[in-house]
């Protein structure tokens, strides 16, 4: 991608990039280290101009010092550590002449405006922690700081699928994305409100997703095609109609099956374009199969700008199949109905005859109902000893009632105790999957209870290696051993390394069911230890 990017520059234009979200700076003097070994150092001081910002001062304070640690830095190869970095102490500093490339500055990405004018923006595992409609704001800004043949370089996390109209895959598995030129009205004035307050740009976003909306839900297909033949809006019933979806956008109309089938629409949008009026055809028959047909009515509609400029073209399908259906059903109706008045006609006849006989059946029918109000007597004392029943069977639901009540005090109860714990608390069945997850683990990890229920604990992407866990767990479910402690490397949800403590014991009850994990920070629980024992000095004093 760097590559590619420098090419695409003339060698006297200068090469901005924005870090956004850097932290404390590793991220930008990576790639301070990556454009020097491309260019070579003066001609990096000479073009390369570094942006990289962040929310948390103290972060950017670090990041302006470039003094890093040696763990901090152990990803960065010997040999260009050595070239870039230089030891004060028992620290490595990055060059000083390569630093001024580099610009430290606070900068929020919803309320500060972004910085314009990018070759390359990377917010890496940045958005992740923001909800779909801000990450929307957020694109449309990132959209607005690129150049045309900028890059915008995302975390493991992030995907861009909810905004292609923006972005495009460059290369999808390492997150590369390259800027959509071909912006649509509503993204455009997206990117435009960012520059206003709040409350303007929530109110012109609702007015276009309720735009959107109503183009979406209509209640027949429809399409749009601008004056290039270019595919720029399609809505709900015509994706499903005609198996569209939202990669044929922008696409050209022409490369569709739908501009050829059911029905030759290039020639009839020519044809709207100089009529200067809309095409109507009626009955249009599309094949689904080979016993079943669609009827469709289609309105070609030229779009007409106010200075007589046509601005492209609407197509309208209406599904006429179950009003055709009913007019072969009414025709053959009516000719069953001919058929049926003749055969009527006959049968009247037989029934003269047969009303004789219902006249002699009627006797016999009042004999019947004379047993049939007997039976009735006994059902009425039927009804009586089912509602004894039922009443016996509201005592018990009522008894019902108040061992429910009794069982949800009790489980709130339980979970009160877990949330008292001052540890991270994880309880599996014998099949590894999660039971229990407590809020401590959820602030240790960043996974909330509702996310890993049932999921297998060596499914989760966390920051403790769960594959160190295996085996003794397996120990603890076989009855192996009754309790297993150990402290193991990891990163919590921050993404500080810890190290984390952790208690394995069997979930006993009438048989081996499961079992629990106890884990906590050392460094947060040390913490915890020491502040709770100069208390209690202070009070023994």
């Amino acid at each position: 991608m760097l590559p590619n990017l420098i090419k695409n520059k003339k060698s006297s234009d200068q090469i901005r990039i924005w870090s956004a979200g850097c932290a404390s700076g590793e991220e930008a003097y990576t790639l301070a280290i990556l454009m020097a070994e491309i260019l070579g150092a003066d001609e990096f001081r000479q073009r390369v101009k570094i942006y990289a910002t962040d929310v948390d001062e103290e972060a950017l304070n670090q990041a302006r010092i470039a003094a890093y640690s040696a763990k901090e830095i152990q990803t960065v190869p010997d040999q260009l550590r050595q070239k870039y970095f230089e030891i004060v102490g028992n620290r490595y500093v990055f060059r000083q002449d390569l630093r001024r490339s580099v610009i430290f500055g606070r900068h929020d990405l919803l309320q500060d405006a972004p910085i314009s004018r990018l070759d390359l923006l990377v917010s890496r595992n940045t958005m992740m922690y923001f909800n779909s409609e801000t990450q929307g704001r957020i694109l449309a800004r990132f959209h607005f700081a690129l150049n045309d043949a900028g890059y915008l370089f995302l975390g493991k996390a992030e995907m861009l699928l909810m905004h292609s109209s923006l972005f495009t895959p460059l290369d999808l598995k390492n997150r590369i994305f390259t800027k959509v030129l071909s912006v649509n009205i509503r993204n455009r004035l997206l990117i435009m409100t960012n520059s206003v307050d709040d409350e303007s740009s929530n109110r012109l976003s609702r007015h276009l997703r309720l735009q959107d909306m109503g183009f979406d839900t209509a209640p027949i297909a429809q399409v749009v095609i601008d004056n290039n033949g270019t595919l720029v809006l399609v809505n709900e019933q015509a994706r499903n109609l005609f198996a569209l979806s939202p990669r044929d956008l922008a696409r050209p109309f022409q490369d569709l099956e739908l501009s050829y089938r059911p029905i030759e629409l290039r020639s009839l949008i020519e044809r709207a374009y100089n009529e200067r009026r809309p095409i109507t055809l009626t009955n249009i028959e599309r094949y689904l199969s080979n016993t079943e047909i669609q009827y469709l009515d289609v309105r070609i509609t030229p779009l007409q700008d106010t200075d007589t400029n046509f601005l492209g073209v609407s197509i309208a399908f209406h599904d006429v199949t179950r009003y055709i259906q009913l007019q072969e059903a009414l025709q053959r109706s009516r000719q069953e109905l001919e058929t049926t008045n003749e055969e009527l006609q006959s049968t009247n006849e037989e029934l003269e005859t047969t009303n004789e006989e219902l006249q002699s059946t009627n006797e016999e029918l009042e004999t019947t109902n004379e047993e049939l109000q007997s039976t009735n007597e006994e059902l009425e004392t039927m009804n009586e000893e089912l509602q004894s029943t039922n009443e016996e069977l509201q005592t018990i639901n009522s008894e019902l009632s108040d061992r429910t009540t009794e069982l949800n005090r009790t489980n709130i109860f339980l979970i009160s105790i877990l949330r008292s714990l001052q540890a991270g608390i994880v309880v599996i069945d014998s099949s590894f999957n999660i039971s229990i997850w407590n809020y401590m683990v959820e602030d240790l990890w960043g996974l909330r209870t509702d996310e890993v229920l049932g999921q297998s604990i060596f499914s989760l992407d966390i920051g403790l290696p769960v594959e160190q866990l295996r085996s003794p767990i397996r120990d603890s479910l076989s009855g192996k051993k009754q309790f297993q402690e150990m402290i193991l490397d990891a990163t919590n949800r921050r993404g500080r390394q810890i190290k984390c403590y952790l208690a394995i014991t069997p979930l006993l009850g009438i048989e081996m069911q499961g079992a629990v994990l106890m884990m906590a920070d050392v460094e947060s629980v040390s913490s915890m230890i020491s502040s709770q024992g100069m208390e209690e000095r202070r009070q023994q004093e």
